[in-house]
């Protein structure tokens, strides 16, 4: 009988070790795994396609009613340099999601004519400065779209088929919204009507308004007032050094959504500081 009792006692005892082995094993598998990082996920769409058939992005951060949206590139491989600020914003908004507030979308359409893009850097999407070719002819020629159309001379602001660009004659399409590129942004606003619209350009150097044929609307005005005290470049209400037809910030005008341009000062750099004050500002206008 005492041979019985101590063999149960022996086997209650060795049940306890393992026991304890088994949670002190645990715990140090526990300590010893790293913590699980969630990495934040980018909400994005296809909102139309290119001539040659390359997608038009457009990247989402926020689900506010206030949709702010920001365009790069409408000027392909020429201003390749507001491409790259653009997708610069696409990183910084992934990795700070709290700069945009709850009430605000931010929405950033890095490339607006990827086929002009595509002939300066070779590649679609994101792309380091050093890829750009330095070659004057392939970069003039990168402005126009596959169809060789200045997308922003394609859009219903006193449109006119040959428009200008400095002292030369380009083509703006056979129609207002001849070209993919143009429906696919005409099509997006239509159907989220944004409060604001940013273009980033370059060369030179000043955040202007926009005005179509009633004027430049009151919220232009500030927002442009409010983007380059922010960044420091200029504020100029009207581009006049050479007449404009058909650009889509007179568009946006013309249907009362407020548009601004921002000029960028040369075609090698992001002043990625200018324009960050000025996002902060803008966004902080509309909170």
């Amino acid at each position: 009988m005492s041979w019985l009792f101590s063999k149960q006692v022996v086997g209650a005892v060795l049940l306890l070790v393992l026991i304890g082995l088994g949670v002190y094993v645990y715990k140090r598998s526990q300590l010893a795994s790293p913590p699980v990082v969630t990495e934040p996920t980018i909400e994005y769409q296809i909102i139309g396609q290119s001539v040659e058939g390359r997608n038009i992005m457009a990247y989402h951060f926020g689900t506010g009613p206030t949709e702010l949206v920001f365009i790069g590139g409408i000027h392909g491989g020429y201003e390749w340099n507001s491409v790259l600020l653009a997708y610069t914003f696409v990183d910084y908004f992934k990795a700070h999601p709290e700069s945009v507030p709850k009430n605000i979308t931010v929405t950033v359409i890095p490339n607006l004519n990827p086929d002009g893009m595509y002939k300066v850097v070779g590649q679609e999407g994101l792309f380091e400065a050093n890829q750009a070719t330095t070659s004057k002819t392939v970069l003039a020629t990168s402005r126009f779209n596959a169809h060789q159309v200045d997308l922003n001379r394609n859009f219903d602001c006193k449109w006119q088929a040959r428009s200008t660009w400095q002292a030369r004659p380009v083509s703006a399409g056979t129609a207002a919204f001849s070209e993919p590129e143009a429906m696919a942004l005409r099509d997006f606003v239509l159907a989220n009507r944004p409060q604001a619209v940013v273009f980033w350009h370059s060369q030179a150097n000043a955040v202007y308004a926009s005005e179509c044929q009633n004027g430049i609307l009151p919220v232009t005005l500030d927002i442009m007032t409010v983007y380059a005290t922010a960044s420091g470049y200029p504020a100029i209400q009207s581009f006049d050094a050479y007449p404009i037809t058909g650009d889509a910030e007179g568009w946006l005008a013309s249907i009362n959504i407020p548009a601004i341009t921002v000029e960028l000062k040369n075609h090698e750099t992001i002043e990625w500081s200018q324009n960050l004050a000025g996002v902060k500002a803008l966004i902080d206008y509309f909170q």
